[in-house]
């Protein structure tokens, strides 16, 4: 059981604007697991769902995706078929969107659950107009299983669920601050950007989200902010459009 919503960490003046009026926000399942990198970490969900409710109350319409690597990734299962194992990857993505709704209804906040299989029993089913109206009416909407299809990354699942909803951003929470010109982790003397164009992420093959992903954002003139989950208040400062991560637009 998740606490009650004792929110002191994110602040925010109340003659503040918000940039991005509606959002889907991008987490990887890694990003609920804590320093242990596997199952749910409920100190760190917590710190997510802190900042998702105080949007909420602000008036941010959120819908949510995220992945299931901290249970389990399609690539894990070598000698499985391909198909099966992605299957088995929507079906963890499904305990992350439980526990998050779980935690974020713990605090005072409507949150759904919609998955792109039938499961039914703990979710609805993913309804596009039934979407719109609970983020409408000030819900929390998470998105579980990816697109449906196996395949497919949960990032093409957030951008395609970005698109559906016409969301005014897609926020991507990584482990890292932002977009760089090499890789941070192997060059020390690689560069963060601030901003850059889709087609330069493209064809400088950046490890931002696959190609799929990046072309439809860019098809329908979808924002990305890229930001590290870690820093401070990072959600809630990327929503209100605070210079924090990169923009690639």
């Amino acid at each position: 059981m998740f606490p009650l919503f004792k929110n002191n960490r994110v602040k925010i003046k109340m003659n503040d604007k918000i940039k991005y009026k509606r959002i889907l926000l991008k987490l990887s399942g890694e990003a609920l697991a804590g320093a242990s990198g596997n199952g749910i970490d409920e100190e760190t969900v917590e710190k997510v769902v802190d900042q998702i409710v105080e949007l909420n109350h602000r008036g941010v319409e959120i819908a949510i995706v995220v992945g299931g690597g901290n249970f389990w990734r399609g690539r894990q299962g070598k000698n499985m078929d391909k198909s099966t194992a992605d299957y088995m990857g929507m079906l963890a993505t499904t305990l992350n969107a439980l526990a998050l709704c779980d935690a974020i209804e713990s605090k005072g906040v409507s949150a759904r659950v919609q998955t792109a299989i039938n499961i039914n029993v703990v979710a609805e089913p993913f309804i596009l107009r039934k979407a719109l109206k609970h983020l409408e009416k000030g819900r929390v909407v998470i998105f579980a299983c990816g697109t449906g299809n196996p395949y497919f990354t949960t990032d093409t699942g957030a951008a395609l669920r970005a698109a559906q909803i016409k969301a005014d951003a897609l926020l991507m929470a990584k482990n890292i601050d932002g977009v760089y010109d090499s890789d941070p982790r192997k060059n020390p003397d690689a560069t963060k950007l601030e901003h850059i164009a889709y087609m330069d992420v493209m064809n400088q093959k950046l490890s931002v989200m696959d190609f799929t992903s990046i072309t439809m954002c860019m098809e329908n003139n979808l924002p990305i902010v890229a930001f590290g989950l870690d820093e401070e208040n990072s959600i809630v400062r990327a929503a209100m459009g605070e210079k924090i991560g990169t923009v690639i637009d």
